[in-house]
């Protein structure tokens, strides 16, 4: 759920990298942080423990231009992967406006993806919302590594249907995709009811600097 501060004419909006444990979802915030200008980023928070990479959730403010009348601001999260944090990940899904869902595209984690994925959208039905009804991107990360999945696999195993959502291949390491998805769900996010009147009607491409935009 969007919030927004008239008096500082900034309109807030969160972004959840949801996905199964060492999947990527805290790579693609490092590569985004490293990547962003000092203007268009905040602090980056991580809780590390033994077992997880992120324990409760990683923020990354990144402003993303002037709107209509606000200007839009993001808070980027992550969830922990491992089954046992989920009453955490139930907590980062509070107030969400859209998700990247993160999938490993290494054959051994085929299970692992759509078991996380029945999990996202049990989570959501926790809070009366329907995964179907909320924006979401898919990335297909790991690319470079030998034993993956083809990406057509792996849209029959998450995305396939009539109301198929957009999808990126990633190497959330070195970069290849990452901007892309950023973009995407950054748009739709954007195009929901009742945000262009609030930020204006200009593509996801217009909110992130030109030179990350083709990442």
């Amino acid at each position: 759920m969007p919030s927004i501060d008239p008096r500082a004419g900034i309109v807030t909006l969160k972004i959840v990298y949801y996905g199964c444990a060492l999947s990527g979802k805290t790579t693609n915030l490092r590569y985004l942080y490293n990547a962003l200008p000092l203007g268009r980023r905040g602090d980056f928070v991580s809780v590390a423990t033994q077992t997880e990479r992120t324990l409760h959730f990683d923020v990354l403010p990144v402003t993303v231009g002037e709107g209509a009348r606000f200007q839009a601001r993001f808070q980027l999260y992550t969830v922990p992967g491992q089954a046992f944090y989920n009453a955490t990940r139930q907590l980062v899904l509070r107030g969400v406006d859209g998700i990247v869902f993160v999938a490993d595209s290494q054959w051994d984690r085929m299970a692992d993806n759509v078991e996380s994925y029945h999990n996202l959208a049990a989570n959501l039905a926790e809070r009366s919302v329907d995964v179907r009804e909320v924006p979401v991107v898919f990335q297909y990360n790991k690319r470079d590594l030998p034993d993956v999945a083809p990406a057509s696999y792996l849209e029959f195993l998450l995305n396939r249907g009539p109301r198929r959502r957009p999808s990126f291949v990633s190497e959330a390491v070195s970069g290849p995709g990452v901007f892309a998805t950023l973009n995407a769900v950054c748009g739709q996010v954007l195009a929901s009811p009742g945000l262009t009147d609030i930020v204006g009607p200009r593509q996801a491409a217009d909110y992130l600097p030109p030179a990350a935009a083709g990442v």
